[in-house]
Protein backbone atom coordinates (compact mmCIF):
# COMPACT_ATOMS: atom_id res chain seq x y z
CA UNK A 1 0.00 0.00 0.00
CA UNK A 2 1.38 3.42 -0.95
CA UNK A 3 1.75 5.48 2.20
CA UNK A 4 1.20 9.33 1.83
CA UNK A 5 3.91 11.70 2.87
CA UNK A 6 3.49 13.61 6.18
CA UNK A 7 2.89 16.87 4.36
CA UNK A 8 0.08 15.27 2.34
CA UNK A 9 -3.52 15.69 3.40
CA UNK A 10 -6.37 13.25 2.82
CA UNK A 11 -8.37 16.11 1.36
CA UNK A 12 -5.80 16.54 -1.37
CA UNK A 13 -5.60 12.84 -2.38
CA UNK A 14 -7.39 11.76 -5.54
CA UNK A 15 -10.40 9.50 -5.28
CA UNK A 16 -8.50 6.42 -6.48
CA UNK A 17 -5.63 6.80 -3.98
CA UNK A 18 -8.10 7.51 -1.16
CA UNK A 19 -10.02 4.31 -1.98
CA UNK A 20 -6.75 2.33 -1.98
CA UNK A 21 -5.83 3.73 1.45
CA UNK A 22 -9.24 2.82 2.89
CA UNK A 23 -9.08 -0.67 1.36
CA UNK A 24 -5.67 -1.25 2.90
CA UNK A 25 -6.89 -0.12 6.31
CA UNK A 26 -9.88 -2.49 6.09
CA UNK A 27 -7.59 -5.42 5.25
CA UNK A 28 -5.29 -4.54 8.13
CA UNK A 29 -8.23 -4.38 10.59
CA UNK A 30 -9.53 -7.73 9.34
CA UNK A 31 -6.13 -9.36 9.81
CA UNK A 32 -5.78 -7.94 13.31
CA UNK A 33 -9.26 -9.11 14.25
CA UNK A 34 -8.54 -12.67 13.08
CA UNK A 35 -5.27 -12.63 14.99
CA UNK A 36 -7.06 -11.37 18.10
CA UNK A 37 -9.64 -14.15 17.90
CA UNK A 38 -6.88 -16.72 17.49
CA UNK A 39 -5.07 -15.41 20.55
CA UNK A 40 -8.29 -15.37 22.57
CA UNK A 41 -8.91 -19.01 21.72
CA UNK A 42 -5.37 -19.99 22.67
CA UNK A 43 -5.69 -18.04 25.94
CA UNK A 44 -8.95 -19.81 26.81
CA UNK A 45 -7.33 -23.18 26.13
CA UNK A 46 -4.36 -22.30 28.33
CA UNK A 47 -6.71 -21.25 31.13
CA UNK A 48 -8.50 -24.60 30.96
CA UNK A 49 -5.23 -26.52 31.03
CA UNK A 50 -3.94 -24.35 33.89
CA UNK A 51 -7.10 -25.00 35.90
CA UNK A 52 -6.82 -28.73 35.23
CA UNK A 53 -3.22 -28.71 36.53
CA UNK A 54 -4.32 -26.81 39.64
CA UNK A 55 -7.12 -29.30 40.27
CA UNK A 56 -4.73 -32.23 39.88
CA UNK A 57 -2.26 -30.67 42.31
CA UNK A 58 -5.05 -30.07 44.80
CA UNK A 59 -6.14 -33.69 44.48
CA UNK A 60 -2.60 -34.97 45.04
CA UNK A 61 -2.22 -32.74 48.11
CA UNK A 62 -5.64 -33.86 49.45
CA UNK A 63 -6.92 -30.30 49.35
CA UNK A 64 -10.66 -29.56 49.26
CA UNK A 65 -12.02 -29.46 45.72
CA UNK A 66 -12.86 -26.25 43.95
CA UNK A 67 -16.46 -25.19 44.61
CA UNK A 68 -18.72 -25.46 41.56
CA UNK A 69 -19.39 -22.19 39.79
CA UNK A 70 -22.51 -22.12 37.71
CA UNK A 71 -22.79 -19.59 34.88
CA UNK A 72 -24.89 -16.59 35.72
CA UNK A 73 -26.79 -16.64 32.46
CA UNK A 74 -26.14 -12.97 31.71
CA UNK A 75 -24.65 -13.80 28.31
CA UNK A 76 -27.68 -15.84 27.33
CA UNK A 77 -30.01 -13.09 28.49
CA UNK A 78 -28.02 -10.54 26.49
CA UNK A 79 -28.01 -12.62 23.32
CA UNK A 80 -31.71 -13.48 23.55
CA UNK A 81 -33.93 -11.74 20.99
CA UNK A 82 -36.17 -8.96 22.17
CA UNK A 83 -39.27 -10.95 21.28
CA UNK A 84 -38.25 -13.58 23.85
CA UNK A 85 -36.97 -11.09 26.42
CA UNK A 86 -40.31 -9.33 26.67
CA UNK A 87 -42.82 -10.75 29.08
CA UNK A 88 -40.43 -13.06 30.95
CA UNK A 89 -39.74 -13.32 34.63
CA UNK A 90 -37.30 -15.77 36.16
CA UNK A 91 -37.29 -17.94 33.03
CA UNK A 92 -41.11 -17.98 32.99
CA UNK A 93 -43.30 -16.21 30.50
CA UNK A 94 -45.57 -13.58 32.03
CA UNK A 95 -47.64 -13.13 28.90
CA UNK A 96 -51.25 -14.12 29.38
CA UNK A 97 -52.11 -17.34 27.66
CA UNK A 98 -55.36 -17.89 25.86
CA UNK A 99 -58.27 -19.57 27.59
CA UNK A 100 -59.05 -23.25 26.99
CA UNK A 101 -62.76 -22.73 27.57
CA UNK A 102 -63.33 -22.35 23.84
CA UNK A 103 -62.54 -26.06 23.45
CA UNK A 104 -65.28 -27.07 25.90
CA UNK A 105 -69.00 -27.55 25.29
CA UNK A 106 -71.26 -26.50 28.14
CA UNK A 107 -73.84 -29.24 28.68
CA UNK A 108 -75.65 -27.77 31.69
CA UNK A 109 -76.15 -24.30 33.20
CA UNK A 110 -76.89 -23.84 36.91
CA UNK A 111 -78.01 -20.49 38.35
CA UNK A 112 -76.83 -20.01 41.93
CA UNK A 113 -78.93 -17.48 43.87
CA UNK A 114 -77.90 -15.44 46.87
CA UNK A 115 -80.04 -13.53 49.38
CA UNK A 116 -79.29 -9.82 49.01
CA UNK A 117 -80.39 -7.15 51.51
CA UNK A 118 -83.04 -4.63 50.63
CA UNK A 119 -81.93 -1.81 48.35
CA UNK A 120 -79.32 -3.90 46.47
CA UNK A 121 -78.95 -3.63 42.69
CA UNK A 122 -78.48 -6.60 40.36
CA UNK A 123 -75.12 -6.60 38.58
CA UNK A 124 -75.63 -9.57 36.33
CA UNK A 125 -73.77 -12.86 36.79
CA UNK A 126 -70.25 -13.98 37.43
CA UNK A 127 -69.64 -17.10 35.32
CA UNK A 128 -67.31 -19.95 36.21
CA UNK A 129 -66.95 -23.15 34.21
CA UNK A 130 -66.54 -26.36 36.22
CA UNK A 131 -65.44 -29.66 34.65
CA UNK A 132 -66.46 -32.89 36.30
CA UNK A 133 -66.83 -36.59 35.54
CA UNK A 134 -69.85 -38.60 36.62
CA UNK A 135 -69.65 -42.40 36.56
CA UNK A 136 -73.24 -43.53 36.90
CA UNK A 137 -74.58 -46.90 35.83
CA UNK A 138 -77.20 -46.87 33.13
CA UNK A 139 -79.74 -49.70 32.96
CA UNK A 140 -81.75 -49.95 29.75
CA UNK A 141 -84.57 -52.35 28.94
CA UNK A 142 -84.73 -53.34 25.28
CA UNK A 143 -88.18 -54.44 24.16
CA UNK A 144 -87.56 -56.45 21.02
CA UNK A 145 -90.49 -56.86 18.68
CA UNK A 146 -91.54 -60.37 17.84
CA UNK A 147 -93.43 -61.35 14.73
CA UNK A 148 -94.74 -64.61 13.45
CA UNK A 149 -94.77 -65.03 9.72
CA UNK A 150 -97.59 -66.79 7.84
CA UNK A 151 -95.22 -69.71 7.46
CA UNK A 152 -94.86 -70.09 11.23
CA UNK A 153 -91.38 -68.55 11.50
CA UNK A 154 -90.69 -66.19 14.44
CA UNK A 155 -88.90 -62.91 13.76
CA UNK A 156 -87.19 -61.02 16.62
CA UNK A 157 -85.72 -57.53 16.29
CA UNK A 158 -81.88 -57.66 16.49
CA UNK A 159 -79.93 -56.03 19.29
CA UNK A 160 -77.05 -53.58 19.02
CA UNK A 161 -73.98 -55.62 17.99
CA UNK A 162 -71.96 -53.92 20.73
CA UNK A 163 -73.98 -55.58 23.51
CA UNK A 164 -72.12 -58.54 25.02
CA UNK A 165 -73.92 -60.80 27.49
CA UNK A 166 -76.17 -58.09 28.85
CA UNK A 167 -73.53 -55.36 29.00
CA UNK A 168 -73.32 -52.38 26.67
CA UNK A 169 -70.45 -51.20 24.47
CA UNK A 170 -69.47 -48.33 26.77
CA UNK A 171 -68.89 -50.72 29.66
CA UNK A 172 -66.92 -52.98 27.32
CA UNK A 173 -64.69 -50.05 26.33
CA UNK A 174 -64.17 -49.08 29.97
CA UNK A 175 -63.12 -52.60 30.98
CA UNK A 176 -60.67 -52.84 28.07
CA UNK A 177 -59.24 -49.40 28.91
CA UNK A 178 -58.74 -50.19 32.59
CA UNK A 179 -57.17 -53.58 31.91
CA UNK A 180 -54.85 -52.90 28.99
CA UNK A 181 -54.01 -49.21 29.35
CA UNK A 182 -54.57 -48.78 33.08
CA UNK A 183 -52.88 -52.11 33.98
CA UNK A 184 -55.62 -52.95 36.49
CA UNK A 185 -56.29 -56.50 37.55
CA UNK A 186 -59.67 -58.17 37.18
CA UNK A 187 -60.21 -57.98 40.95
CA UNK A 188 -59.69 -54.20 40.99
CA UNK A 189 -61.93 -53.71 37.96
CA UNK A 190 -64.62 -55.82 39.65
CA UNK A 191 -64.35 -53.75 42.86
CA UNK A 192 -64.67 -50.50 40.87
CA UNK A 193 -67.70 -51.64 38.89
CA UNK A 194 -69.52 -53.10 41.88
CA UNK A 195 -68.79 -49.90 43.81
CA UNK A 196 -70.52 -47.96 41.03
CA UNK A 197 -73.63 -50.09 41.49
CA UNK A 198 -73.29 -52.60 38.64
CA UNK A 199 -74.29 -56.23 39.09
CA UNK A 200 -71.32 -58.03 37.58
CA UNK A 201 -69.03 -60.93 38.50
CA UNK A 202 -65.36 -61.65 37.88
CA UNK A 203 -66.22 -64.27 35.25
CA UNK A 204 -68.26 -61.69 33.34
CA UNK A 205 -65.35 -59.23 33.52
CA UNK A 206 -63.09 -61.90 32.01
CA UNK A 207 -65.67 -62.53 29.27
CA UNK A 208 -65.68 -58.83 28.41
CA UNK A 209 -61.88 -58.98 28.09
CA UNK A 210 -61.88 -62.04 25.85
CA UNK A 211 -65.05 -61.60 23.78
CA UNK A 212 -65.11 -60.27 20.24
CA UNK A 213 -61.39 -59.78 19.82
CA UNK A 214 -61.56 -59.95 16.02
CA UNK A 215 -60.65 -56.26 15.72
CA UNK A 216 -57.58 -56.69 17.91
CA UNK A 217 -56.57 -59.86 16.09
CA UNK A 218 -56.81 -58.10 12.73
CA UNK A 219 -54.73 -55.21 14.05
CA UNK A 220 -52.13 -57.62 15.46
CA UNK A 221 -51.89 -59.47 12.13
CA UNK A 222 -51.51 -56.14 10.29
CA UNK A 223 -48.66 -55.14 12.63
CA UNK A 224 -46.84 -58.42 11.97
CA UNK A 225 -47.35 -58.11 8.22
CA UNK A 226 -46.08 -54.52 8.12
CA UNK A 227 -43.11 -55.35 10.36
CA UNK A 228 -41.97 -58.31 8.26
CA UNK A 229 -42.20 -56.19 5.11
CA UNK A 230 -40.32 -53.14 6.37
CA UNK A 231 -37.97 -54.19 9.19
CA UNK A 232 -34.29 -54.57 8.23
CA UNK A 233 -33.92 -57.38 10.77
CA UNK A 234 -36.20 -59.58 12.87
CA UNK A 235 -35.37 -61.26 16.18
CA UNK A 236 -37.09 -64.57 16.91
CA UNK A 237 -37.10 -66.75 20.01
CA UNK A 238 -39.43 -69.21 21.73
CA UNK A 239 -40.08 -70.37 25.26
CA UNK A 240 -42.33 -72.84 27.01
CA UNK A 241 -45.77 -71.65 28.10
CA UNK A 242 -49.05 -73.09 29.32
CA UNK A 243 -52.27 -72.26 27.49
CA UNK A 244 -55.68 -73.53 28.53
CA UNK A 245 -54.09 -75.96 30.95
CA UNK A 246 -51.79 -77.53 28.36
CA UNK A 247 -48.08 -77.16 27.75
CA UNK A 248 -47.29 -75.05 24.70
CA UNK A 249 -44.70 -72.82 23.10
CA UNK A 250 -44.73 -69.02 22.77
CA UNK A 251 -42.76 -67.56 19.87
CA UNK A 252 -41.61 -63.93 19.91
CA UNK A 253 -41.15 -62.14 16.59
CA UNK A 254 -40.05 -58.51 16.74
CA UNK A 255 -37.71 -55.76 15.69
CA UNK A 256 -36.86 -52.24 16.84
CA UNK A 257 -40.39 -50.96 16.10
CA UNK A 258 -42.78 -53.89 16.68
CA UNK A 259 -43.18 -57.11 18.65
CA UNK A 260 -45.74 -59.90 18.40
CA UNK A 261 -46.21 -63.13 20.34
CA UNK A 262 -47.71 -66.36 19.06
CA UNK A 263 -48.62 -69.36 21.25
CA UNK A 264 -49.09 -72.87 19.87
CA UNK A 265 -48.62 -76.53 20.62
CA UNK A 266 -45.45 -77.08 18.57
CA UNK A 267 -42.12 -75.36 18.02
CA UNK A 268 -41.36 -77.05 14.71
CA UNK A 269 -40.19 -75.26 11.58
CA UNK A 270 -43.60 -75.74 10.01
CA UNK A 271 -45.29 -74.09 13.00
CA UNK A 272 -42.83 -71.18 12.82
CA UNK A 273 -43.60 -70.66 9.12
CA UNK A 274 -47.33 -70.73 9.88
CA UNK A 275 -46.81 -67.97 12.44
CA UNK A 276 -44.90 -65.94 9.89
CA UNK A 277 -47.93 -66.20 7.59
CA UNK A 278 -50.03 -64.52 10.27
CA UNK A 279 -51.42 -67.65 11.90
CA UNK A 280 -53.52 -68.66 8.88
CA UNK A 281 -52.78 -71.83 6.94
CA UNK A 282 -51.87 -70.55 3.48
CA UNK A 283 -49.99 -72.76 1.02
CA UNK A 284 -48.54 -71.61 -2.29
CA UNK A 285 -46.48 -73.68 -4.73
CA UNK A 286 -44.29 -71.13 -6.53
CA UNK A 287 -40.65 -70.76 -7.47
CA UNK A 288 -39.62 -70.05 -3.87
CA UNK A 289 -41.41 -73.22 -2.71
CA UNK A 290 -39.82 -75.34 -5.45
CA UNK A 291 -36.37 -73.98 -4.56
CA UNK A 292 -37.02 -74.86 -0.91
CA UNK A 293 -37.91 -78.43 -1.91
CA UNK A 294 -34.73 -78.82 -3.94
CA UNK A 295 -32.58 -77.35 -1.18
CA UNK A 296 -34.07 -79.79 1.33
CA UNK A 297 -33.40 -82.87 -0.83
CA UNK A 298 -36.95 -83.70 -1.86
CA UNK A 299 -37.03 -86.23 -4.70
CA UNK A 300 -37.23 -84.63 -8.13
CA UNK A 301 -40.22 -86.77 -9.32
CA UNK A 302 -42.23 -85.51 -6.35
CA UNK A 303 -41.22 -81.94 -7.12
CA UNK A 304 -42.35 -82.46 -10.73
CA UNK A 305 -45.74 -83.70 -9.53
CA UNK A 306 -46.30 -80.59 -7.42
CA UNK A 307 -44.97 -78.25 -10.10
CA UNK A 308 -47.01 -79.83 -12.90
CA UNK A 309 -50.37 -79.74 -11.10
CA UNK A 310 -52.64 -76.84 -12.12
CA UNK A 311 -53.65 -76.10 -8.51
CA UNK A 312 -50.98 -73.94 -6.90
CA UNK A 313 -52.76 -72.00 -4.08
CA UNK A 314 -54.53 -73.61 -1.10
CA UNK A 315 -56.26 -71.52 1.56
CA UNK A 316 -56.66 -74.15 4.29
CA UNK A 317 -54.72 -77.09 5.66
CA UNK A 318 -57.44 -79.62 4.80
CA UNK A 319 -57.31 -78.75 1.09
CA UNK A 320 -53.52 -78.93 1.12
CA UNK A 321 -53.42 -82.34 2.81
CA UNK A 322 -56.07 -83.64 0.41
CA UNK A 323 -53.89 -82.43 -2.45
CA UNK A 324 -50.85 -84.24 -1.04
CA UNK A 325 -52.88 -87.41 -0.56
CA UNK A 326 -54.13 -87.24 -4.15
CA UNK A 327 -50.56 -86.94 -5.41
CA UNK A 328 -49.42 -89.83 -3.18
CA UNK A 329 -47.05 -87.80 -0.97
CA UNK A 330 -48.92 -88.18 2.32
CA UNK A 331 -48.46 -91.97 2.56
CA UNK A 332 -44.77 -92.14 1.67
CA UNK A 333 -42.46 -93.28 4.47
CA UNK A 334 -39.06 -92.08 3.28
CA UNK A 335 -36.46 -89.63 4.54
CA UNK A 336 -36.87 -86.73 4.36
CA UNK A 337 -40.63 -86.88 4.94
CA UNK A 338 -42.18 -85.64 1.64
CA UNK A 339 -45.34 -84.30 3.30
CA UNK A 340 -43.37 -82.31 5.87
CA UNK A 341 -40.89 -80.85 3.37
CA UNK A 342 -43.65 -80.02 0.89
CA UNK A 343 -45.73 -78.33 3.61
CA UNK A 344 -42.76 -76.26 4.78
CA UNK A 345 -41.98 -75.32 1.19
CA UNK A 346 -45.58 -74.29 0.47
CA UNK A 347 -45.67 -72.19 3.64
CA UNK A 348 -42.39 -70.54 2.68
CA UNK A 349 -43.87 -69.92 -0.77
CA UNK A 350 -46.85 -68.20 0.91
CA UNK A 351 -44.44 -66.04 2.91
CA UNK A 352 -42.63 -64.97 -0.23
CA UNK A 353 -45.94 -64.56 -2.10
CA UNK A 354 -47.02 -61.92 0.43
CA UNK A 355 -43.74 -60.05 0.04
CA UNK A 356 -42.52 -60.84 3.57
CA UNK A 357 -38.85 -61.20 4.59
CA UNK A 358 -37.54 -59.88 1.29
CA UNK A 359 -34.17 -58.55 2.48
CA UNK A 360 -34.85 -59.07 6.17
CA UNK A 361 -32.22 -60.72 8.38
CA UNK A 362 -33.55 -63.22 10.93
CA UNK A 363 -31.56 -63.08 14.18
CA UNK A 364 -32.01 -66.16 16.37
CA UNK A 365 -30.19 -68.28 18.93
CA UNK A 366 -29.39 -70.96 16.39
CA UNK A 367 -32.40 -73.21 17.09
CA UNK A 368 -33.26 -75.61 14.28
CA UNK A 369 -36.75 -74.25 13.59
CA UNK A 370 -35.31 -70.78 12.93
CA UNK A 371 -32.43 -71.92 10.73
CA UNK A 372 -34.25 -71.93 7.44
CA UNK A 373 -31.05 -72.93 5.69
CA UNK A 374 -28.42 -70.31 6.41
CA UNK A 375 -26.14 -71.95 3.86
CA UNK A 376 -29.06 -72.87 1.63
CA UNK A 377 -30.11 -69.25 1.13
CA UNK A 378 -33.77 -69.51 2.17
CA UNK A 379 -33.54 -67.26 5.21
CA UNK A 380 -30.52 -65.16 6.16
CA UNK A 381 -30.10 -66.29 9.75
CA UNK A 382 -27.38 -64.83 11.94
CA UNK A 383 -26.98 -67.04 14.95
CA UNK A 384 -25.75 -65.92 18.31
CA UNK A 385 -23.76 -68.39 20.42
CA UNK A 386 -25.73 -70.35 22.96
CA UNK A 387 -24.89 -70.02 26.62
CA UNK A 388 -22.52 -72.68 27.90
CA UNK A 389 -23.76 -75.19 30.42
CA UNK A 390 -22.87 -74.92 34.08
CA UNK A 391 -19.47 -76.49 34.91
CA UNK A 392 -21.16 -79.12 37.08
CA UNK A 393 -23.33 -80.19 34.12
CA UNK A 394 -20.37 -80.81 31.83
CA UNK A 395 -18.46 -84.01 31.33
CA UNK A 396 -15.38 -84.39 33.60
CA UNK A 397 -13.07 -84.47 30.59
CA UNK A 398 -14.62 -81.24 29.28
CA UNK A 399 -14.17 -79.62 32.69
CA UNK A 400 -10.50 -80.60 32.68
CA UNK A 401 -10.00 -79.12 29.21
CA UNK A 402 -11.76 -75.89 30.21
CA UNK A 403 -9.66 -75.64 33.39
CA UNK A 404 -6.47 -76.16 31.39
CA UNK A 405 -7.49 -73.46 28.94
CA UNK A 406 -8.32 -71.05 31.76
CA UNK A 407 -5.02 -71.70 33.58
CA UNK A 408 -2.91 -70.86 30.52
CA UNK A 409 -1.70 -67.30 31.14
CA UNK A 410 -0.04 -65.26 28.41
CA UNK A 411 2.16 -62.47 29.74
CA UNK A 412 3.30 -59.68 27.43
CA UNK A 413 4.61 -56.17 28.04
CA UNK A 414 2.40 -53.36 26.79
CA UNK A 415 3.69 -51.29 23.92
CA UNK A 416 5.30 -48.04 25.12
CA UNK A 417 5.47 -49.21 28.77
CA UNK A 418 9.08 -49.09 30.08
CA UNK A 419 10.59 -52.05 31.86
CA UNK A 420 10.62 -52.18 35.66
CA UNK A 421 13.60 -50.42 37.30
CA UNK A 422 14.51 -53.44 39.41
CA UNK A 423 14.81 -55.60 36.28
CA UNK A 424 17.00 -52.96 34.58
CA UNK A 425 19.39 -52.86 37.56
CA UNK A 426 19.70 -56.62 37.69
CA UNK A 427 17.87 -57.13 40.97
CA UNK A 428 15.53 -60.07 41.40
CA UNK A 429 11.86 -59.22 41.04
CA UNK A 430 9.59 -59.30 44.05
CA UNK A 431 7.66 -62.50 44.78
CA UNK A 432 4.33 -62.62 43.00
CA UNK A 433 1.16 -62.41 45.03
CA UNK A 434 -0.36 -65.39 43.13
CA UNK A 435 2.50 -67.75 42.29
CA UNK A 436 0.16 -70.35 40.73
CA UNK A 437 -0.56 -67.90 37.92
CA UNK A 438 3.09 -67.42 37.00
CA UNK A 439 4.30 -69.28 33.87
CA UNK A 440 6.42 -72.34 34.49
CA UNK A 441 9.22 -73.53 32.24
CA UNK A 442 8.28 -77.22 32.45
CA UNK A 443 4.49 -77.18 32.55
CA UNK A 444 1.58 -75.06 31.48
CA UNK A 445 -0.38 -75.29 34.72
CA UNK A 446 0.24 -76.40 38.27
CA UNK A 447 -1.34 -79.54 39.60
CA UNK A 448 -4.37 -78.96 41.72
Amino acid sequence: MARPRPDDSLDQLPQAELAAVVRGLVDEVTRLRARSEELEGALAKLRIEHQAVKDELARLKNLPPRPPQKPSGMDKATDRPESQAKGSKGGRSTERRGSNLDKLTVTRTVVVAVEAPAGSRRKGYEDIVVQDVALNPSVTRYRRERWETPGGETLVAPLDPGIIGGYGPNLHRLVLLLYFQGHMTCEKILALLTGMGLAISKRQVVRLLTARLETFQAEDAAVLNAGLKSAPYVTVDDTGARHRGKAGVTTQIGSYNFAVFRTGESKSRQAFLERLCGGTAYYVVNEAALAYMRDHDLAQPLIDKLAGHPSRVFHCEADWMSHLSALGLADLRVAPNPARVASEAALWGAVREQGLLGETIVVSDGAGQFREGQARGVLDSRRTPRLQAHPRQRHPAQRRRDRAAHDLVVLSRLEGLPARPDLQEGRAPARAVRPHLQPDENRLRHAR
